[in-house]
């Protein structure tokens, strides 16, 4: 069983599209057991045979017709209004916004492009040093995974069985304390070196700002409200808010706003058919690792080795959040808890550690490693925004990853905060 994991390692080093990688891998070990290959195209059918699942592909197409509308400006702009009366209020402002854009798109890399795209050129005008202003994109749009909608949070309850109901609302408090951490940092850091300005306002001026800011982007802030309101009240599932979602999103871009086109949706449906189509690759083919691993009893061998090394729940997550900092550099998040959630769930929940706690725990560490190189996807999109090269980014990066780190420990050691 050892060498599947070889085989794998050996494919993403080939650079195989991990999909593919995760469904050619697990073929000797199958063939060894004499499983006939007809299995293979079977279980990537009912591994997408799933109505939870719809609800991610229409979660796309959502954030990108969001996205297409300028949703992210008029976020932008409220979060800008309501915190530049203080120096460092462009930095914070960054920082809300994403946590805004997060709420609806359900993308980290998605949140990073679409605020990244407006504020780090805003910022690098107002004084503040490129490489900054992308560590700060980069760090608060991991909030694209752990405050719902979440692709990742999606995937998770698939495949473990986890309510994603539940896992949406776990994600709020771990998502908004983030936030908000984040926030105080940019800030603090921003006052301390004198980058930006700050906006000399009388209260009237500044509550008359916000409320401009406020009402143009009054029907983008419903969306969230819409999706969890719905849920959470019972009026229906995550994947049926998934596609009010789209409805919202198509009247609220052709007719309210009218900045998306007839012209437009062609290109819209496409590129969001494309991004639903690598995910639901990589889960499809997947299926075939779990039945792999499944076949040679390879979560219950993790277990036994778990707790080989300690059986105190304290010691084991500890061991686990290195596990998972540690692949969330080389791995895509999505491949990640396909091929670890399976295996580590039921060993955590022997140890009596709640599925939707560790959902959050896993979700909220391969987060984080979409700011850590070397493969950190949302760090690429920053540079690339600011034009800077990756070791630019790295010497700010490091305060905000320090301050993500406290907070993966929070939420790891302290579950009433998901409650």
């Amino acid at each position: 069983m050892a060498m599947l994991f070889v085989y794998l390692v050996m494919l993403f080093f080939a650079a195989v599209p991990i999909a593919l990688a995760l469904g050619i891998a697990p073929l000797p070990a199958l063939m060894a057991r004499n499983i006939p290959l007809q299995m293979v195209p079977q279980a990537i059918f009912e591994s997408l045979d799933s109505f939870a699942l719809i609800a991610l592909p229409f979660f796309i197409l959502a954030g990108k017709l969001m996205d297409k509308a300028s949703i992210a400006d008029r976020l932008v702009d409220l979060a800008h209004a309501m915190v530049n009366w203080f120096r460092g209020g462009l930095g914070g402002a960054s920082v809300l916004a994403t946590m805004l854009f997060s709420t609806v798109s359900g993308s980290s890399s998605a949140t990073a492009a679409a605020v990244g795209g407006i504020v780090i050129p805003k910022m690098g005008k107002s004084g503040y040093p490129r490489p900054f202003a992308a560590a700060v994109v980069a760090s608060a749009a991991e909030l694209g995974i752990i405050l719902p909608p979440s692709g990742a949070m999606i995937i998770y309850g698939v495949v473990t069985g986890a309510s994603i109901k539940d896992m949406f609302l776990a994600g709020i408090i771990p998502g908004l304390m983030i936030g908000f951490s984040l926030f105080v940092l940019t800030a603090f850091i921003s006052s301390r070196k004198k980058y930006g300005t700050a906006e000399r306002l009388s209260i009237a001026e500044w509550a008359a700002n916000v409320w401009q800011a406020y009402k143009r982007a009054f029907l983008s802030l419903f969306m969230p409200v819409i999706i969890l309101g719905g849920i959470y009240t019972g009026l229906f599932t995550a994947t049926e808010s998934a596609v009010v979602a789209v409805i919202f999103a198509l009247v609220l871009g052709m007719f309210v706003y009218r900045t998306i086109k007839i012209r437009d949706l062609p290109g819209i449906f496409w590129s969001s058919a494309i991004s639903a189509a690598v995910v639901l690759s990589i889960v499809g083919f997947a299926s075939v690792l779990a039945a792999a691993l499944s076949l040679y009893q390879v979560p219950q061998k993790t277990a036994a080795l778990i707790f080989s090394i300690s059986r105190d729940p304290y010691v084991v997550l500890l061991l686990v959040n290195v596990l998972l900092l540690v692949i969330g550099m080389f791995l895509e998040a999505y491949a990640a808890i396909i091929i670890l959630a399976p295996v580590l769930a039921p060993a955590m929940l022997l140890l009596g550690i709640d599925p939707i706690h560790f959902g959050i725990i896993m979700i909220v560490n391969l987060a984080i490693g979409m700011v850590t190189p070397p493969v950190g996807v949302n760090l690429f999109i920053t540079c690339s925004i600011a034009r800077i090269s990756l070791e630019q980014i790295l010497r700010p990066l490091v305060a905000f990853v320090a301050v993500l780190l406290v907070n993966l420990m929070l939420i790891t050691y302290v579950p009433l905060l998901l409650k």
